[in-house]
């Protein structure tokens, strides 16, 4: 029996991005490219329309920009899952997108393999932030995380666990994590095992993105 493709509605101004990106995932045994359009305008129409499963969104456009058209997607509660696409120019948008509900951020140049990775992660139902930009999304945050709402999770975390959620935030591994709260790496990975059933996230990429959100820094 075979398995239901992944349908991706491609949004963004230049032709030969929109072409380009066709070829590459239609590769994909399990990607079907099922609508391009070139502006925020014709994405929203085909978006409603075709019910894509993941939108690929590029941020700079006329007439209605992605991230324009990312708001109208999220407040029409719309179910299709948004992957912006950025230049590195972009990045001052990260953290912004990311708010509005984003579920996915991958630069332009990235190998095509990151995207496609980004497309299945975010099917899933999980959060993509390309490797490259994760310093960029804390050093941004730090910019701009006293204006988060701060719903404390010190209620629901241990200190330690608190700590070690911080640690993810900033990128850190496993191992990482162990050597710096002088810890065993078994013991880390218990720890990121409760942290992710307290907080309701699946993956480190969720966690981080909820301590950005819920201004979890370091005491």
């Amino acid at each position: 029996m075979e398995q239901n493709k992944i349908r991706i509605l491609i949004v963004d101004d230049h032709s030969l991005m929109r072409q380009g990106l066709k070829q590459i995932l239609e590769i994909e045994e399990d990607i079907e490219v099922v609508g391009l359009a070139v502006d925020g305008e014709e994405g929203l129409e085909k978006c409603i329309k075709l019910k894509p499963d993941v939108m690929l969104l590029d941020i700079n456009m006329p007439n209605m920009n992605g991230i324009q058209t990312l708001r109208r997607i999220k407040d029409m509660g719309i179910e299709t899952k948004v992957i912006m696409l950025t230049i590195h120019d972009d990045r001052e948008y990260l953290f912004e997108t990311v708010n509005i509900g984003a579920e996915g951020y991958v630069l332009k140049d990235a190998e095509s393999s990151s995207l496609i990775s980004a497309i299945r992660n975010v099917h899933c139902g999980e959060s993509y932030i390309h490797p490259s930009l994760a310093s960029e999304f804390v050093r941004e945050y730090k910019t701009r995380g006293a204006d988060c709402e701060k719903e404390h999770s010190k209620n629901k975390l241990t200190r330690r666990e608190y700590e070690v959620l911080t640690l993810i935030a900033e990128g850190l591994n496993n191992k990482e994590i162990a050597e710096n709260l002088f810890i065993s790496e078994k013991t880390v990975k218990n720890h990121v095992s409760n942290i992710f059933k307290k907080i309701d996230v699946n993956d480190r990429t969720q966690a981080a993105i909820y301590a950005f959100k819920h201004n979890i820094k370091k005491i």
